[in-house]
């Protein structure tokens, strides 16, 4: 199985994408390293802004270049952005509807040992409800990279968030991606899981616990937040079905954009499977999806429930 980190594959192409356009600027606040900018500041050090621990700051900087018709990707911790930025996001970003792509780096539960401070569970919730914020995210190196090249080229605003681990790669460069679209990556008609992120390898591994179960599940890749898929939704919705699963809080996230489509379009049972309203454990990645049920195990089992019911 190969793995590789979404950051790294975003940097990457981001660098080579900036060499071509000068308009295309990367700004950190003491985080290249943590998102892997080094390469970026060295190379092109006339279209890289360090900020300092200064998020807020930040997020002005860019709609501020944004407004002179450059194009800044403003990069740092998912938990710092989405929380200690939000009023900057909010009026300079998403009431201005300045192109500005906020990257959020180490999302969720990855920065691990640095513990709750550091999570970042309640961003998706926050992003989606600005008006004109696009909202990805992408579930391996590859989607990331065709994700980029979009984002480079697209004149909306943006939120991406990212893990900071390696994770396997769920597809290969010949895949295609449409912002706004969901993938279907497996075809049952038992139950349907709609994942993102890093669930979706997860989601994958459940529907191949329960296929040697007989039980036969789709699986979407919703890497669309913002815009919705609300036909695959209701697509999913047609095996009676449907679970989400996002390594976010359960009020807001996935789970609540879902629900919001099928309660006024198509009510199907559904249950949202993510991290419950508490004080999230600190811990590895796998640690923490394992005891709150968000590894295959997990998802496999939350699936078996829901059709009991």
């Amino acid at each position: 199985m190969t793995k590789s980190t979404v950051r790294g594959a975003f940097t990457a192409e981001l660098l080579a994408l900036a060499k071509k356009d000068r308009s295309l600027y990367a700004l950190a606040t003491d985080s290249r390293g943590s998102v892997t900018l080094t390469a970026f500041a060295d190379e092109l050090p006339s279209q890289f802004v360090e900020c300092g621990i200064a998020e807020q700051d930040a997020v002005g900087i860019a709609a501020g270049l944004a407004n002179a018709g450059l194009r800044p990707f403003v990069c740092g911790p998912a938990c710092f952005y989405s929380m200690r930025s939000a009023e900057q996001v909010k009026a300079d970003v998403s009431y201005s509807h300045m192109n500005v792509k906020i990257i959020g780096v180490s999302g969720g539960v990855s920065y691990g040992a640095l513990g709750s401070t550091h999570h970042s569970t309640q961003d998706i919730a926050l992003m989606r409800a600005l008006p004109g914020m696009e909202v990805y995210l992408p579930s391996d190196a590859v989607q990331m990279r065709a994700l980029t090249r979009y984002l480079a080229s697209s004149n909306e605003p943006a939120y991406v968030r990212m893990g900071r681990g390696p994770v396997p790669e769920i597809y290969t460069e010949k895949d295609f991606f449409t912002p706004g679209k969901a993938v279907k990556l497996l075809d049952g008609k038992d139950a349907a899981v709609i994942a993102c992120g890093e669930m979706v390898y997860w989601a994958t591994e459940a529907a191949r616990i329960l296929n040697e179960k007989g039980i036969h599940i789709s699986v979407y890749d919703m890497f669309t937040i913002k815009p919705l898929d609300e036909e695959a939704i209701m697509e999913a919705a047609g095996t009676g079905f449907v679970l989400t699963v996002e390594e976010h809080a359960v009020y807001g996230g996935l789970g609540g954009a879902v629900a919001e489509v099928l309660s006024q379009k198509k009510p199907t049972r559904m249950r949202i499977l993510g991290l419950p309203d508490e004080k999230v454990y600190t811990g590895k990645s796998e640690e923490v999806f394992r005891h709150y049920g968000l590894d295959g195990e997990g998802i496999a089992k939350a699936v078996r429930e829901g059709l009991k019911k």
